[in-house]
């Protein structure tokens, strides 16, 4: 069986394990069901930019062209640090993109990936945020009216928690289960007392009302040595799926992060 289009993210659903599709060419691929199956992964040596459709020799900023990398406010710094955000100041690329997208509710959480992490996102993005990252463990500690407000929380959390993950660690599995409400409460006092009155007056207090949330990713083996495959330097991947974690397919001999190759023509075929 053989599938054609352009990569996009896997979409996912929280089960247990975690579903896993891709859209290829009009066809969905329901991969948490290949596990165990030989995969042929081809790049067709074409790349279109994942918002207007414009054929690129380079993927930016995990699919879009030099021109959308350049003018989206998805594209933007404050998305990666929203602490920036300039709306207010009156430069937002689209405004109204941010008015839909940033002036909204934002959740700060904890996660467990290859440790306890503090992060960011939108209310509509949960539970996705957390398996794309690849998240064993996860709880929504606090609730803000806009990006903003939640991205200068975070810089506060980063004093005392880690915000990157070791995404080796995670591939391999490689974490302790922790209690992140009591995490919570260790660090928040910490914390709360270097916000100011406006922030502390917009946010809202959730992890004792949340659940903490465990998630099970579909998986037969995890890999003991983590070697990433390269679509640009290899076009052709052929091997064994045994697992699927955030955005990244697990083969016996290598991982690939699907995101990054958003944008790409490729084939995907079952042998």
């Amino acid at each position: 069986m053989k599938f054609e289009g352009s990569l996009h993210k896997m979409q996912v659903s929280l089960a247990d394990p975690v579903q896993y599709q891709l859209n290829l060419g009009g066809s969905t691929v329901k991969l948490h069901e290949l596990l165990g199956k030989r995969l042929r992964l081809t790049s067709l040596q074409a790349i279109h930019c994942i918002h207007c459709g414009r054929k690129t020799n380079k993927s930016f900023s995990q699919g879009y062209c030099y021109p959308c990398f350049r003018s989206l406010a998805q594209c933007d710094i404050c998305i990666v640090s929203p602490e920036k955000c300039h709306y207010d100041q009156g430069t937002c690329r689209e405004p109204e993109w941010g008015e839909d997208n940033c002036l909204q509710d934002h959740y700060i959480y904890l996660s467990n990936t290859s440790g306890v992490k503090v992060g960011i996102t939108r209310h509509t993005q949960l539970p996705t945020r957390w398996i794309d990252q690849g998240a064993v463990q996860a709880l929504a500690i606090l609730k803000v009216s806009k990006r903003y407000y939640s991205g200068l929380i975070e810089t506060v959390f980063k004093q005392f928690l880690n915000d990157k993950t070791n995404w080796r660690s995670m591939l391999k599995n490689d974490y302790s289960e922790v209690n992140l409400l009591e995490v919570f409460q260790q660090v928040w006092p910490k914390v709360k007392e270097q916000l100011d009155d406006e922030l502390l007056n917009d946010l809202t207090v959730i992890a004792d009302t949340e659940e903490p949330l465990d998630i099970n990713f579909p998986a037969l083996n995890y890999p003991e040595k983590i070697t990433s495959f390269n679509l640009d330097k290899k076009p052709v991947i052929e091997d064994t799926l045994m697992a699927i974690k955030g955005q990244y397919l697990i083969f016996e001999q290598g991982v690939i992060n699907i995101r990054k190759y958003a944008g790409y023509e490729v084939s995907l075929e079952i042998l």
